[in-house]
C-alpha cells in the first residue's frame, strides 16, 4: 500500500514536471510575411498593407495612366493619405510599398525631399539640395487617398471592412487620373465562451 502511494506521488510528480515543462517551451520561426502561414486579426496587419497597396499598383499600371506623363520616369510626390479608421496606424505601411513597387515599373520616380505641409520624408536630402542650390524635381503627380473602416456585428460574428481609396492627380491639368477602391473584409466568430 504504501509502495503504491508512493509510486502515486512519484507518477504525479513526474507527470506535473512534464506538463509544466512542455507548457513552458516556445517555438519561434520565419515565416513569409506575404505568406498565408502569417497571423490573421480583425485588424489591419501586414497583409492587407501588402494586398492593398499590389492590387493598387497593379490596377494603376494597367489602366495605362501612366503612359500619359510627357517623360519617363515622371516624378510623382507622395500627398496626404488619411487615416479614417479606429487604429492609430502609420501610413507608410502602405506608401512604402506603393512607392517601391512604383519605382521598379520603370514609369514613375518619387520624390523625397517634397512634402505636404512642406515636411519632406528625407530632410537630410531637401537640406543637401537647398545648400546646392540643386533645382526642385518637377512633379507630374501626386498620389492621395484615404482608408477608412466599417465594422458590424450579429449576435455570432464581428466583421471589419479597411476600404482603401487612392488617386493619382496629373499636376499641371489639378485633375485625378487615376483613382481606384480596394475592400479588405475580415470576419471573427464568437469563442466558445461567447467572447470576441
Amino acid at each position: 500500500m504504501k509502495f503504491q502511494k508512493l509510486f502515486s506521488l512519484s507518477g504525479l510528480a513526474f507527470l506535473s514536471s512534464v506538463l509544466l515543462f512542455t507548457s513552458g517551451c516556445r517555438s519561434t520561426q520565419y515565416v513569409d510575411a506575404d505568406g498565408p502561414r502569417t497571423i490573421v486579426t480583425r485588424d489591419l496587419n501586414i497583409q492587407d498593407w501588402a494586398q492593398a497597396a499590389d492590387e493598387m499598383v497593379q490596377s494603376m499600371v494597367e489602366s495605362g495612366v501612366l503612359e500619359r506623363a510627357p517623360e519617363q520616369p515622371a516624378v510623382m510626390a507622395v500627398s496626404q493619405i488619411v487615416n479614417d479608421t479606429s487604429e492609430s496606424v502609420n501610413i507608410e505601411r502602405l506608401t512604402g510599398r506603393l512607392r517601391a513597387s512604383l519605382n521598379r515599373t520603370g514609369k514613375i520616380v518619387t520624390t523625397t525631399t517634397i512634402g505636404l505641409g512642406d515636411v519632406p520624408d528625407d530632410p537630410l536630402a531637401q537640406r543637401e539640395a537647398e545648400l546646392r542650390s540643386a533645382e526642385r524635381p518637377e512633379v507630374f503627380w501626386t498620389l492621395s487617398g484615404i482608408i477608412m473602416e466599417d465594422r458590424v456585428r450579429t449576435r455570432r460574428t464581428a466583421q471589419s471592412t479597411y476600404i482603401f481609396i487612392l488617386r493619382l492627380t496629373e499636376v499641371d491639368s489639378q485633375l485625378a487620373l487615376w483613382e481606384d477602391e480596394r475592400r479588405i473584409t475580415k470576419q471573427e466568430s464568437r469563442g466558445f465562451l461567447g467572447i470576441f
